[in-house]
């Protein structure tokens, strides 16, 4: 199967090779040409100057961008992917994105006969380069179907959430959950400190009860140690957060700690922390110590 991967960041860039490893045909779009020349030397296939280009032939498109405008750019723009799109084909965008733009897209190439799934995934770059992302996605379940298969090659679980749109909700879910859970580890393990704790100690202990949870056991040695150079950018978690609160004002939603949180990450970036690591919301703690 001939296939085409658009953005080649910390998660596009492994996903896009576990589909050359399973013996896709891919084809691969980057903004920065030196992503995409890396990319084919480390793993085959070949590049495209457009997204369009990239998307001649392939039966699905992935795509793995920024926000809104980097997805409508290489989407709907002049040289964007649906201007390559053969009839049928299947974009599935893993960009954490608003719902509305996902619902916008996906009419917009259902009028030209084609389809699209908003995919977004979870589990950060080590899930990306271990295969093991969870996949929450919108769309129509035969369009689902179709492509769920070729998701497992980076994926550990994938769902259908609901019509299109649904899968970036429950993204939203998921990003409201993470900040409520690294904002009360980073206060624990704070609280671990001032209280003359081994914090390694009681998370240990603690871990293999009712407070555990993926942050906890994948994030508190490097919070205690105070190190935030990797994993899911303050930047991005502002932005996916930024999103979370303008879709709960149109659904009537109060997100009270959700509103402190993104106020906390504001906080991290103005420390110079715009590119840490999300479990850097506990350096802001210290920083007020």
């Amino acid at each position: 199967m001939r296939v085409a991967f658009i953005g080649l960041g910390v998660m596009g860039f492994p996903m896009a090779g576990h589909l050359a490893a399973a013996g896709l045909d891919v084809t691969v779009y980057n903004r920065t040409n030196a992503k995409a020349e890396a990319w084919v030397a480390a793993h085959g296939g070949q590049m495209a100057q457009t997204p369009a280009d990239a998307a001649k032939d392939a039966a699905m498109v992935f795509t793995c961008v920024g926000n809104d405008a980097d997805l409508n750019a290489v989407i709907a723009g002049p040289q964007g992917a649906a201007a390559g799109m053969d009839k049928d084909a299947i974009l599935v965008d893993h960009t954490t994105t608003s719902a509305d733009i996902a619902r916008n897209l996906s009419t917009q190439l259902a009028a030209q006969s084609c389809h699209m799934l908003d995919a977004p995934v979870s589990g950060g770059q080590a899930g990306a380069e271990n295969g093991a992302l969870t996949i929450m996605v919108g769309g129509p379940q035969s369009i689902f179907d179709t492509v769920q298969p070729v998701l497992m090659h980076y994926a550990r679980a994938v769902r259908l959430m609901g019509a299109s749109g649904a899968g970036q909700l429950t993204k939203m879910v998921n990003q409201i959950c993470i900040g409520g859970l690294l904002q009360s580890l980073s206060e624990a393990l704070l609280f671990c400190e001032k209280a003359g704790l081994d914090g390694r100690d009681v998370i240990d202990v603690i871990s293999k009860g009712a407070a555990q949870s993926w942050q906890m056991e994948n994030r508190f040695e490097t919070m205690i140690d105070n190190q935030f150079d990797f994993g899911f950018a303050v930047d991005w978690m502002v932005k996916d957060l930024d999103i979370c609160l303008d879709e709960a004002k149109r659904n009537g939603t109060d997100l009270p700690i959700t509103q402190i949180i993104r106020d906390y990450y504001g906080d991290v970036q103005n420390m110079g922390g715009g590119r840490w690591d999300t479990s850097s919301l506990i350096a802001r703690l210290r920083g007020k110590q």
